[in-house]
């Protein structure tokens, strides 16, 4: 048996946390890691004690749904919550962060992003990334497989 390398571990790992998703759209999760350590994790979804799509649909406002904090952003804001330092920080996320989580990632300073699916990556967040130093690379997990011992 091949031993999975760490970007195929943080990335299912982000798979994992994508699980806990309440939206009915689509499925994210993002894992924050420091020195192949995860410092925080996040899946798309609900502001706490808040109505959540898959009980009470999506909340659609010019085709996106506003009911929902992204997943790169939940994580993002566990690390504020609890003081963590994002600096430096690799974000793994199953899919291609949209715009608004670009500028927020980038603000934070983490300096890699390792995703497995592009999901409408928008030129800008492309051009935010390189000109950030930001490092931005996909990565497939067909290959990983979990099975018991």
């Amino acid at each position: 048996m091949k031993r999975i390398n760490w970007n195929q571990y943080f990335l299912a790992q982000a798979q994992l946390v994508a699980l806990r998703s309440t939206c009915t759209r689509l499925m994210v999760g993002a894992v924050i890691a420091r020195e192949n350590r995860i410092i925080a994790s996040g899946y798309n979804g609900s502001v706490a004690d808040g109505d959540h799509c898959i009980d009470d649909g999506c909340y659609i406002v010019d085709g996106h749904c506003v009911r929902t904090v992204h997943a790169e952003a939940n994580a993002l804001l566990q690390c504020a919550k609890f003081g963590v330092p994002t600096n430096e920080t690799t974000l793994y996320v199953t899919h291609f962060p949209c715009l608004q989580c670009t500028k927020q990632i980038i603000q934070a300073g983490i300096k890699k992003i390792v995703y497995e699916h592009d999901y409408r990556n928008h030129t800008l967040a492309v051009q935010l990334f390189a000109e950030s130093n930001v490092t931005i690379e996909q990565v497939s997990l067909t290959d990983v497989q979990i099975k018991s011992v």
